[in-house]
């Protein structure tokens, strides 16, 4: 590790602190929405290397998703799997009952969203910034296999954008049923793919 790395590693950590985020050295999403909201840019658009989701779209997932602390069997799997804590964080790792931080939480969350930005950015290269947080937040709930074959992405990487927008809606059910909750969290990503 060079001197600079362990600079940068430093002054992260203080500012993590200072803000009242998880310090782990490494300034990413959460840290700079918490950044950009204590100094009150948040309408400044960063330029980082690779794309990240923006305060506005960070929200959006955290609204449809709440943070639970305690795990719990997924209710739309009909065996009670994958079991989910902290902010809709699931995996093998994720055991009935468990139970997270906040921070531990919040670091779970900037790690899955860190995956997500990843992959949507391959899957999807050329978005505008509320194109991009609406395909995380889509990717985030229903998986990247699901968004990959997508006739969703298909439309958006052919360039039409409404046809794309319009399959949103299609995405509603669980285990065949029409859910509430996946009907107005797919209206909000669609809108909010469809804002300049």
């Amino acid at each position: 590790m060079s001197q600079k790395d362990v600079d940068n590693e430093s002054f992260a950590r203080t500012a993590q602190e200072w803000l009242g985020v998880p310090v782990d050295g490494h300034a990413g999403v959460l840290t700079l929405a918490a950044f950009l909201a204590k100094t009150g840019h948040n309408g400044v658009r960063v330029v980082t290397s690779g794309k990240h989701v923006s305060p506005k779209g960070i929200a959006l997932i955290h609204s449809f998703e709440s943070c639970k602390l305690t795990a719990y069997a997924d209710p739309g799997s009909a065996d009670g799997r994958p079991h989910t804590i902290g902010w809709g964080s699931t995996g093998p790792d994720i055991r009935l009952g468990m139970t997270w931080t906040q921070k531990q939480a919040d670091e779970r969350f900037a790690a899955d969203l860190g995956s997500f930005e990843k992959a949507v950015s391959n899957l999807a290269p050329k978005t505008t910034q509320n194109q991009f947080d609406a395909l995380v937040s889509f990717a985030y709930n229903v998986g990247t296999q699901a968004l990959r074959t997508s006739t969703l992405l298909r439309m958006h990487n052919a360039g039409d954008y409404a046809g794309a927008k319009a399959q949103f809606a299609r995405w509603n059910k669980n285990d065949g049923k029409v859910m509430p909750g996946l009907t107005r969290r797919r209206a909000a990503e669609a809108q909010l793919y469809g804002e300049p």
